[in-house]
């Protein structure tokens, strides 16, 4: 397989976490997850977002910052394939959707220069699927400060992360159409979805579904 670094994207509860983490044993891949619980504002936010916004963002940059220059930086990305369950353009993406106007100017300036000093993936993958499912697959991991995401908030993070794949011709990126399917409980596409990732992509971005 010629990609050393795969990070997998998608919006809440599309199954990122679960992918990489079956991958990367199945690949004996170095297996990045993201420690989102460890960000103390997060509950805060989805309780009064306005308010919490830049903290959760800002908290979530320093850490997404620190892990990844942690596991990627100092580690030989060419002795080992790196799964990861995000990308550090993850927060520039967030932050578009729930920051104030001077608020996102000044996060750019600290995102830019965070984002410069990382290494980019060879794979981008992103895991496009509907709402609703979105909304039933975050019910069922049960994270209670979760259960009151409104689907306008899906929606506008789904918008601003196909915005973001659209504008990066020098990226790999690809988006996996997952509607219909069920990877963490059905064989048939789990493999569909592995044997997709494994494939050979140009630079760009490329669109595949399986209609069912």
């Amino acid at each position: 397989m010629e990609y050393n670094f795969i990070a997998i994207e998608g919006n809440i509860g599309a199954g990122k976490t679960s992918l990489s983490t079956r991958l990367a044993q199945e690949m004996g891949a170095r297996l990045v997850l993201e420690e989102f619980e460890n960000n103390p504002f997060l509950p805060a936010f989805y309780a009064e977002p306005e308010r919490f916004a830049f903290q959760v963002e800002l908290n979530f940059l320093a850490q997404r910052y620190h892990q990844l220059k942690n596991r990627l930086i100092n580690y030989d990305l060419f002795s080992q394939t790196t799964l990861s369950d995000y990308f550090i353009q993850k927060s520039w993406v967030f932050a578009q959707v729930t920051l104030k106007e001077d608020e996102l100017e000044l996060y750019r300036t600290l995102f830019e220069i965070i984002a410069a000093s990382l290494p980019k993936p060879d794979l981008l993958v992103y895991l496009y699927n509907d709402y609703d499912q979105l909304k039933v697959n975050i019910q069922k991991r049960g994270r209670a400060y979760e259960q009151g995401i409104q689907v306008v908030y899906l929606e506008r993070l789904q918008r601003q992360y196909l915005s973001y794949l659209k504008t990066q011709p020098h990226l790999r990126c690809l988006v996996l159409d997952t509607q219909g399917l069920d990877f963490v409980n059905r064989e048939e596409d789990y493999h569909w979805v592995k044997d997709r990732i494994l494939e050979t992509y140009p630079l760009g971005l490329t669109h595949i579904s399986m209609q069912k």
